[in-house]
């Protein structure tokens, strides 16, 4: 499956907001925005036009996908998912991204980015309701629930993902136990309980064209 690998941070620059790409670098003095506050490539600093309407939904788009570390193909499955319901449909689509495995490891706070979260699921270290699972993409229902596996637990990496959870702050609706390092996804979140900077709204309106 296709992946970006070049620097994240051009990401956040392009994007011109914080993405959370790279786990505690974003919270500090060495955030790429502290310092190069414009798009990358070397017409970034020049003045731009004023942004058309399909610009401003096609870089929200972008930047959901960024996020979630979604590709395109992937995404407007998701859409399509989410326009069959009879709920909001912007809403609808922010919960299932959000109810993606590895979205809900990174809300335990066990992983420092979703990009870490991917890497434990996918060698086997999740757990959903007591069976292991190793797709990323797997959606969590509420009431799963969602453990770490005992080798994973004392890794250094995760241990300083949970000192970062605590500096970046938890979601209501995700109820995790450090001790066993276990966590229950109580309900399906509402908008205000997902704390992502997207406006949604205009990715329904660049998809229904």
């Amino acid at each position: 499956m296709a992946r970006y690998h070049d620097a994240v941070c051009r990401l956040c620059r392009r994007e011109g907001t914080k993405l959370y790409l790279k786990g505690e670098r974003c919270l500090g003095q060495k955030c790429i925005l502290e310092r190069q506050n414009y798009p990358p490539g070397q017409h970034g600093q020049k003045r731009r036009r004023k942004m058309s309407t399909y610009g401003l939904q096609l870089r929200e788009k972008q930047k959901a996908k960024r996020i979630y570390g979604v590709l395109e193909r992937q995404f407007r499955r998701y859409f399509e998912t989410a326009e069959r319901y009879r709920n909001v449909t912007g809403t609808v689509l922010l919960q299932l991204l959000e109810r993606r495995l590895d979205s809900v490891v990174y809300r335990m706070g066990v992983a420092s980015s979703r990009a870490a979260a991917r890497q434990l699921i996918r060698h086997g270290h999740v757990r959903v309701s007591g069976k292991k699972v190793d797709i990323p993409s797997y959606l969590v229902k509420a009431g799963n629930e969602v453990a770490l596996s005992e080798k994973a637990r004392s890794n250094p990496h995760v241990q300083a993902a949970l000192a970062l959870a605590e500096r970046r702050g938890r979601v209501s609706w995700v109820d995790f136990s450090p001790e066993t390092f276990e966590g229950r996804v109580t309900a399906i979140p509402e908008r205000e309980d997902i704390p992502v900077d997207i406006k949604e709204q205009l990715i329904v309106e660049l998809y229904s064209k």
